[in-house]
């Protein structure tokens, strides 16, 4: 419902249709919702029952590739990047990195695409994210993957960060944006993967979806 209230308060769609698998509590957020469509701009929210992960919606759908993805890695990277503020004293906006691959636990941070304005990070700091280094950053991985369940511990969900994810990446699609987001996309061919596999990779996102994926340099 975070992401349903974002993407209805930024003005994205001229429909909002929810999903979920308890259909009572789903009516009740659409009803809810709609009862306070004056102060809307969104003329028509929906609601069905569907619960299904991006393998198989490609699978069902029968929709290219390019066209089914997930929030990945968009929230952790914003995760990261608010991180980065907070040790470098610069905005968020301002500091660059990408966390790639599965959520939390198997992730993998790319040491060496952390910079500020192009400065390299790495270069600066060639220990950066190792055991070496005496500013501990390799911590920051840890807080990455391990935050979320920081939030569930002490309010019992996460919701609002992920409403903002998911409404920055439809903002994306529906406004043509062709930003860069570290999204969950078919890796097949990439990385030495050869089967069907989702994964976080930054993908430029645009009105048909992921146009391009880059293919990031890492090391062994």
């Amino acid at each position: 419902m975070a992401c349903a209230i974002r993407i209805l308060m930024k003005d994205l769609a001229d429909e909002l249709a929810l999903a979920d698998v308890i259909e009572d509590k789903l009516k009740g957020e659409m009803m809810d919702l709609q009862h306070g469509s004056l102060f809307l701009k969104t003329p028509k929210i929906v609601s069905g029952k569907v619960d299904i992960l991006r393998y198989v919606a490609w699978k069902l759908s029968g929709f290219p590739k390019n066209r089914i993805t997930g929030n990945g890695y968009n929230l952790d990277s914003a995760h990261f990047h608010y991180l980065m503020e907070e040790r470098l004293g610069v905005h968020s906006s301002s500091c660059h990195g990408q966390v790639l691959g599965e959520h939390r636990d198997s992730s993998v941070l790319v040491w060496s695409g952390m910079n500020v304005a192009g400065v390299s990070l790495k270069n600066l700091y060639p220990a950066l994210g190792t055991d070496a280094h005496s500013e501990n950053w390799k911590e920051v991985h840890k807080q990455v993957a391990e935050s979320a369940y920081e939030v569930i511990k002490l309010k019992g969900y996460t919701s609002w960060a992920s409403g903002l994810s998911v409404a920055d990446l439809a903002e994306s699609i529906m406004k043509n944006l062709r930003r860069v987001h570290p999204i969950s996309t078919m890796i097949k061919d990439l990385y030495g993967f050869n089967e069907d596999v989702f994964l976080s990779d930054p993908c430029v996102l645009g009105q048909n979806g992921i146009s391009d994926v880059v293919k990031v340099t890492l090391n062994p």
